[in-house]
């Protein structure tokens, strides 16, 4: 795994970010009804997503898997806020196809990511903290 200094230079986080912003204007466009219902569920799982990359990066392997897992369910769960919106008809097909398809995207990666983290505890050869000193 590529040394990484912030989880801010993780594509993974990078691109969840980008999924937040997406999820936040598509709230948005939802009915007035929906604001403290299912436009607060999808913006929370979208967070989630992205905080969770963060918080784990920080942490051992073993933990920052822990942590990706936990960031894959959040994006299971956004994708099912999507599809019920698609359903009840709260937003166009295309921006929810598009919406769903950088879901999809970000999984991707966070499964790659996941599968690039050493699975033995132990060091944390190639990967450093934020502030730049050494495990």
């Amino acid at each position: 795994m590529a040394r990484t200094a912030s989880f801010r230079d993780l594509i993974a986080w990078q691109k969840a970010m980008s999924l937040v912003e997406q999820c936040y204007a598509l709230a948005g466009a939802f009915p007035k009804s929906e604001e403290f219902v299912l436009s607060a569920q999808l913006r929370r799982a979208a967070v989630s997503i992205p905080s969770n990359i963060a918080e784990g990066q920080r942490l051992s392997h073993r933990a920052f898997r822990s942590y990706l897992r936990i960031a894959l369910a959040s994006e299971a769960e956004l994708q099912t806020h999507l599809e019920l919106a698609a359903r009840l008809r709260f937003a166009g097909p295309e921006i929810l196809t598009a919406t769903m398809k950088q879901c999809e995207e970000v999984a991707r990666i966070m499964r790659g990511l996941l599968e690039s983290i050493p699975k033995r505890s132990g060091s944390r050869k190639g990967i450093r903290p934020a502030d730049g000193t050494e495990w």
